[in-house]
């Protein structure tokens, strides 16, 4: 955003990450923000807010002048780490995967302001995995099939794979996958 005041040029400069961020649940996750200008500023504010998909935004925290107004309904799940804008969450819960909007707003001769969107996602560790035969008595060598089940309690993202003797396996006359 660029706004002119008596014909000088006041730029505000909002750097996010570009891409999503992955997060750990359970873990903390730091949403790194660096903003600068090149105006004399009275009062610098710092809005965060939070938006799931198909939900209005809600406000998390805001700042002013490094003064932190929390929500009182997250204060100890958001902190602001300062000199800049970042935010960390802590911990992360699969409920805070969404868009982290940042919004820095800067009064000095009129007001500049700039906003940023950081898309968040939040992945669970995959458990470990079982496995179960069909039928459980295993087969006889050349009679029948044997069916290999695996299966995880938790985890995102999750991606099956098959080996046998340290080699992938691919479908074909003797195995098959679903």
């Amino acid at each position: 955003f660029f706004h002119f005041y008596a014909g000088i040029c006041s730029a505000l400069k909002l750097t996010v990450p570009s891409h999503t961020i992955h997060g750990i649940e359970g873990q903390p996750l730091h949403l790194s923000v660096d903003y600068n200008f090149n105006a004399t500023a009275s009062e610098i504010q710092i809005i965060w807010l939070f938006e799931r998909s198909q939900s209005n935004p809600k406000y998390v925290l805001g700042s002013v002048n490094q003064r932190v107004v929390p929500d009182l309904e997250y204060q100890d799940k958001f902190t602001l780490i300062p000199p800049n804008a970042s935010l960390r969450i802590n911990p992360l819960h699969l409920s805070d995967e969404g868009n982290y909007i940042v919004k820095v707003n800067v009064r000095g001769n009129g007001t500049i302001a700039a906003s940023q969107k950081i898309q968040v996602a939040v992945d669970v560790p995959v458990t470990k995995p079982t496995v179960r035969t069909e039928p459980s008595s295993g087969v006889v060598e050349y009679v029948g099939n044997i069916t290999l089940k695996c299966t995880v309690d938790r985890g995102t993202r999750v991606v099956y794979q098959w080996m046998k003797n340290g080699k992938r396996l691919h479908a074909g006359p003797n195995y098959t996958f679903s």
